[in-house]
C-alpha cells in the first residue's frame, strides 16, 4: 500500500533517533507479526490484547501502528469472522488507534497520531464497507465497537466518511437498523447519525426516507421526553439536523407525524420547579426545534407558505400555552429556557394575524388573580434582573406590533393619564393595573428613584406601539403627566417628560464620559430611538417637541458634547433633522428655516453632516446585520449555553460587553436601515432650505411711515438707519448662502477653516455669480459652434465624395478618348498608304485553301486506313461465325439475306 509507505516515512521523521523510538516501533512490529503469522490461536489473541493496550497508552505506538498495522487487522476482520475474540480485539485496537490519548499533552505543531490514522483508514472505501458489514454480526461487542470506530472516523474525517457511506449500497439503511437494537447499540448509532446529518443533505434525505421521524419520537417517548437523559438530547439534535433549512422535511413531518409528539415534550410533569441541567438542555433542544419550524430566513421559490402553515398548526396544538408557561409563568425555570421560550412566542406571532389575536386574548394565572398575557410579559420587561430576559420579552412586543395597526391601537388605547397618587404608588402594586397604566408607571417611576433603566425599558416598548402608526402617535401626544408638586406648574406632556429623562441621563455622566452606576450606555440611545420614531412623519409631534424652546438648544449642545458616544451624537442629529423635514409650523423661531439657521450658526452644516458619517462608521452601525439562523444546539455547546445564561442571571458577566450587546439587539438592522434612508432625506431638505430661504410677504414696515410731528430731516435720518440695517442683514444672508457649496461638499474640517470660508464667501459671491453666468454663456456658444462644425464637416464629406466620383468618370473618358485617338491614327496611316498606291499586305487566300485541303486529305487517308483495318477484323469474325453456323446446320445465306439492303437504306436516309 502506497499510503502505508508514506506513513512509514512520517513515522521515521517523527521518531528521529533510534534510541527514542526503536523499542516502541519494534515492539509493535513483533506483536503484528505474532497476529499475522502466529500458529497458536491463543498466542495470537494474547498478542492482540497486548497491541490494544500499548496503542491505547502510547502516541509512539499509535504512529507505529498507523505505519504497518492496518493491513494486518483489516485482514483479520475480513478473513477471520468466525473467531469472535480476534474480531473484537481488532476492532477495539482500531478504536484505540483512532482515539486521542487524553493524558498526553501535545502542541499544535506536533503530529497527531489519531488524526493521521483516521485519515489513512478513511481513504479506503473498502475498509468502510467492511466495517458496515460487521453491523450485521450477531455478537453485541462487534456491533458496539464497530459503531464506536465509525464515530471516531467521523469525528476526525467527516467528509470522507460521508462520501464513502453514500457510495456503499444500503450503508445508511444498516445504520438506521441499529436504532432498533439494544439500548447501548441504539445510543451509539443515534450519536453517529447525529454527526452524519449535520451538513450532508443527501444523507438527510436517505435517513428521512428510512423512517427517521417515527424512530426518533419513539426513542424520545421511551426515554421520558424532556425528563429523559442525553439520549433525548441526541434524538432532538438529529431531528433538528433533518429540519434545518429543509422545507420538504418540515412539510413531511407536519403531514405524517404531526407536531403532537413535539409539543408533548414541552409539557411540564411532576415537580415543575425541579430543573436539572439535562432537563434544561432537553427543553432548549425542543425549543430550538420549534424555532426551526418558525424561522423566517428560509424561503422556498419566493414563498413561505409552509412556515405560515407551521405557525397555524403549532398554535392549534396549544404550543402557545406551553411556551407561556415556560417563558412567563414558570419564573423558577432557568433563564436560558425562559428567554428561548419568549423568542419562540415572538417568532410564532410575527406576520401571523390569527396568532397575534390568540396571544392578545390569552390570560395567565388563576382566579381571581388573572391578567392578560401581554401584561405579564410587560412586567418581565420592567422587572427582569437579566438583560437577556428583558431583550427576549421586548422581542415579543416587537413581533406583536410589527405591521399590526389594530394591535398597536388596542395597546395605545389603554395609555390614559393617571393621577399622581398612582404614579407614586409602589412598583409592586402594578398587578392590578392595565397595560397602559403599567407602561406609564414604568416611564415615570424613575423620576423619584433616579434609576433610568426602567424608563429605558418602557421606552423600548412604547417604540413598538408607535412605530409607523400616526393614530397612536397622536393619541399618546395627548397624554399629560401631573407635576410631582402642583406648585411647580401644570401637567407636562409625556414627550417633554422623555426629553427631560434624556437630559437627566446626560447630566448623570461624569466629565470623563463614563456613566455612573445607575446609567447604562444604552439609556440615551433608546430614548433617542423613541423620539425619532415618534417624530417620524408626524408634524404634530414635531410641533409638540418644539413647543419647549430649550429642547432645540439641548439637541444642539448634545451634538457638540464630546463626552457622549458617536451613536448618541448621530441620533441627536437625526432627531434634529426630523424637526426640519416634518416641520409644518409657521411660527417664527420654530419653523424649518429657523432651525436650519440655528444649525448653521451654532455648529455649521459641515460639522452637522459629519455626525451622520461618524455614526455610520461606528461599530454599532457596521455590525448591524439582518437576522440569521441561531447557532445549532449540539451536545458540545448545550451545557456551556446554559452556564452562560446562569452567569447573566447572577450578573457576573462583563457589564460593558452586556450593555453593548443590548444596544446591538435593540438598535437592530431594521432601525439602522431606517436611519440611513432618513439621513438622505434630511440632507436633501436642509440643503434645499438653506439655499432657498423662505419667501416673505411684501409688507411695508411701520418704520417707513413718517410719524406725526416728525420733520423731514429726522424722517430721512431714520430711513437711512433702517436701510443700513436691511443692507447689513442682506449681506449676512449672502455670506451664509455662499458657504453652502463648501458645507455640502466637504465632510470634515476644523472650526477655524469654516470661519475662513464664511469670511471670504461674502466678498467673492458677486464675482462667482458673474463668472458662473459667463461660463454658462460660453458653454452655450461652444455647443452652437460644435453643432455648426459638425454640419460643415458633413457637407464637406458629401462634396468630397461627389468630386471623387467625377474624377473617376473623367479618367474613364480620358482612357476611352486615348483609345479612339490611337485607332484613328492607325486608320489615317492606312488611308495615306492607299492614297499613295503603296502595297498593303493582304492574306493569300488561295494558299490558305490549298493548305487546308492538303491537311483534310491527310486526315481522311488516316481515317480510311483505320476503317479498313476494322472491316478486316469484322470480316474475319463473320467468316468464323458462318463456319460455326454451317456446322450447326444453319443456312448462312438465308440469315444474311437483306442485311446489306437495310443498311443501305439507313445510309441513304442519313444522307
Amino acid at each position: 500500500m502506497d499510503l502505508v509507505s508514506k506513513y512509514q516515512g512520517v513515522v521515521g521523521r517523527v521518531f528521529g533517533n533510534e534510541n527514542s523510538s526503536s523499542n516502541e516501533d519494534s515492539y509493535v512490529e513483533r506483536l503484528l507479526d505474532r497476529i499475522s503469522n502466529g500458529v497458536l490461536a491463543e498466542d495470537r489473541r494474547n498478542a492482540m490484547v497486548e497491541l490494544q493496550s500499548v496503542v491505547a497508552e502510547s502516541s509512539a505506538a499509535q504512529l507505529a501502528f498507523g505505519a504497518m498495522g492496518f493491513p494486518v487487522l483489516l485482514s483479520v476482520l475480513k478473513e477471520e469472522r468466525d473467531d469472535v475474540e480476534m474480531v473484537r480485539g481488532a476492532l477495539e485496537t482500531l478504536v484505540s488507534a483512532l482515539s486521542p490519548i487524553e493524558h498526553v499533552k501535545t502542541s499544535k505543531n506536533e503530529v497527531q497520531p489519531a488524526l493521521m490514522n483516521s485519515d489513512l483508514l478513511s481513504r479506503e472505501v473498502e475498509s468502510i464497507s467492511l466495517l458496515l458489514s460487521l453491523l450485521s454480526e450477531e455478537d453485541f461487542y462487534i456491533r458496539y465497537y464497530t459503531l464506536q470506530l465509525l464515530t471516531a472516523l467521523l469525528t476526525n474525517s467527516p467528509n470522507r466518511l460521508q462520501e464513502a457511506i453514500l457510495t456503499i449500497p444500503r450503508g445508511i439503511t444498516r445504520l438506521m437498523d441499529m436504532l432498533m437494537d439494544r439500548e447501548v447499540i441504539r445510543n451509539e448509532a443515534l450519536l453517529l447519525l447525529t454527526y452524519l446529518t449535520r451538513e450532508a443533505e443527501e444523507i438527510q434525505k436517505i435517513v428521512v426516507f428510512e423512517g427517521a421521524f417515527e424512530k426518533i419520537f419513539s426513542i424520545i417517548k421511551e426515554e421520558g421526553g424532556s425528563e429523559g437523559g442525553v439520549v433525548v438530547q441526541d434524538s432532538l439534535e438529529l431531528l433538528n439536523n433533518l429540519l434545518r433549512n429543509n422545507a420538504s422535511n418540515q412539510v413531511l413531518l407536519r403531514e405524517t407525524m404531526g407536531f403532537d409528539p413535539l409539543v408533548s415534550i414541552l409539557k411540564l410533569r411532576g415537580s415543575t420547579y425541579k430543573f436539572t441541567q439535562q432537563k434544561t438542555i432537553n427543553l432548549l433542544s425542543v425549543l430550538d426545534t420549534i424555532n426551526l419550524l418558525l424561522y423566517e430566513g428560509l424561503q422556498t421559490d419566493g414563498k413561505d407558505t409552509y412556515r405560515l402553515a407551521n405557525k397555524t398548526v403549532l398554535v392549534q396544538k396549544k404550543v402557545l400555552d406551553h411556551l407561556l408557561m415556560l417563558g412567563v409563568e414558570s419564573q423558577w425555570a432557568p433563564v436560558a429556557v425562559r428567554c428561548t421560550a419568549l423568542r419562540c412566542i415572538g417568532d410564532l406571532v410575527v406576520g401571523h394575524p390569527m396568532n397575534r389575536d390568540a396571544l392578545a386574548s390569552k390570560v395567565l394565572g388563576e382566579d381571581p388573580h388573572v391578567e392578560p398575557a401581554l401584561n405579564s410579559i410587560l412586567r418581565i420587561i420592567l422587572r427582569a434582573s437579566s438583560m437577556q430576559e428583558f431583550i427576549a420579552a421586548d422581542y415579543v412586543f416587537k413581533s406583536f406590533c410589527e405591521k399590526n395597526p389594530d394591535g398597536q391601537t388596542m395597546l395605545a388605547s389603554t395609555l390614559t393619564p393617571q393621577p399622581h397618587s398612582i404614579i407614586k404608588a409602589p412598583f409592586q402594586d402594578d398587578v392590578n393595573m392595565s397595560f397602559g397604566s403599567m407602561l406609564l408607571h414604568g416611564l415615570t417611576v424613575s423620576e423619584t428613584d433616579g434609576d433610568l433603566e426602567t424608563c429605558c425599558r418602557a421606552a423600548s416598548v412604547l417604540c413598538h406601539v408607535l412605530k409607523d402608526n400616526n393614530q397612536c402617535k397622536e393619541r399618546v401626544l395627548q397624554i399629560e403627566l401631573e407635576a410631582p408638586t402642583p406648585s411647580l406648574g401644570g401637567p407636562e406632556p409625556l414627550m417633554h417628560h422623555m426629553v427631560k429623562y434624556l437630559a437627566l441621563a446626560s447630566s448623570m455622566r461624569s466629565k470623563d464620559g463614563k456613566a455612573s452606576a445607575s446609567v447604562s450606555i444604552y439609556v440615551q440611545p433608546i430614548i433617542l430611538k423613541l423620539l425619532i420614531i415618534w417624530l417620524f412623519d408626524c408634524p404634530s409631534a414635531v410641533q409638540c417637541f418644539l413647543d419647549s424652546r430649550p429642547h432645540l438648544t439641548y439637541l444642539l449642545e448634545l451634538m457638540s458634547n464630546q463626552t457622549v458616544t458617536v451613536c448618541v451624537r448621530g441620533l441627536a442629529a437625526v432627531l434634529l433633522g426630523e424637526c426640519v423635514i416634518y416641520n409644518k409650523t409657521i411660527d417664527s423661531g420654530k419653523d424649518a428655516y429657523s432651525i436650519v439657521d440655528a444649525i448653521s450658526q451654532k455648529i455649521g452644516l459641515t460639522s452637522y453632516f459629519l455626525k451622520f458619517d461618524e455614526m455610520k462608521k461606528s461599530l454599532l452601525f457596521t455590525s448591524a446585520k439582518p437576522a440569521v439562523a441561531r447557532k445549532p444546539l449540539t451536545r458540545s455547546n448545550a451545557a456551556s449555553m446554559s452556564e452562560i445564561e446562569v452567569d447573566d442571571e447572577n450578573e457576573t458577566a462583563d457589564q460593558k460587553y452586556e450593555d453593548y450587546q443590548i444596544l446591538v439587539m435593540l438598535l437592530d438592522s431594521d432601525f439602522v436601515v431606517f436611519v440611513k434612508e432618513l439621513e438622505s432625506k434630511i440632507r436633501e431638505q436642509i440643503v434645499e432650505i438653506y439655499s432657498h430661504p423662505k419667501s416673505q410677504v411684501a409688507v411695508v414696515p411701520a418704520e417707513l411711515e413718517q410719524n406725526s410731528g416728525e420733520n423731514d430731516r429726522e424722517y430721512i435720518k431714520r430711513l437711512k438707519i433702517f436701510v443700513e440695517k436691511q443692507c447689513l442683514e442682506i449681506q449676512n444672508l449672502l455670506s451664509r448662502n455662499a458657504t453652502l457649496a463648501d458645507d455640502v461638499a466637504k465632510t470634515g474640517g476644523s472650526a477655524s477653516s469654516q470661519l475662513e470660508h464664511r469670511a471670504s464667501g461674502g466678498s467673492e459671491r458677486v464675482q462667482i455669480e458673474s463668472l458662473r453666468r459667463d461660463l454658462h454663456q460660453a458653454s452655450q456658444r461652444l455647443e452652437t459652434l460644435k453643432s455648426e462644425k459638425a454640419r460643415i464637416e458633413a457637407e464637406a464629406s458629401t462634396h468630397q465624395n461627389v468630386a471623387s466620383k467625377l474624377e473617376s468618370d473623367l479618367k474613364s473618358l480620358s482612357d476611352a478618348y486615348n483609345s479612339l485617338e490611337q485607332a484613328n491614327f492607325r486608320l489615317e496611316n492606312e488611308v495615306k498608304a492607299l492614297k499613295s498606291g503603296g502595297a498593303v499586305p493582304f492574306p493569300d487566300i488561295e494558299a490558305i485553301k490549298a493548305e487546308a485541303r492538303e491537311e483534310a486529305e491527310k486526315e481522311s487517308e488516316t481515317e480510311l486506313n483505320d476503317l479498313l483495318v476494322c472491316l478486316g477484323q469484322e470480316q474475319s469474325k463473320v467468316e468464323k461465325l458462318s463456319a460455326r453456323l454451317m456446322e450447326l446446320g444453319e443456312d448462312v445465306d438465308i440469315l444474311l439475306e437483306g442485311i446489306g439492303d437495310d443498311m443501305g437504306l439507313q445510309d441513304d436516309e442519313e444522307d
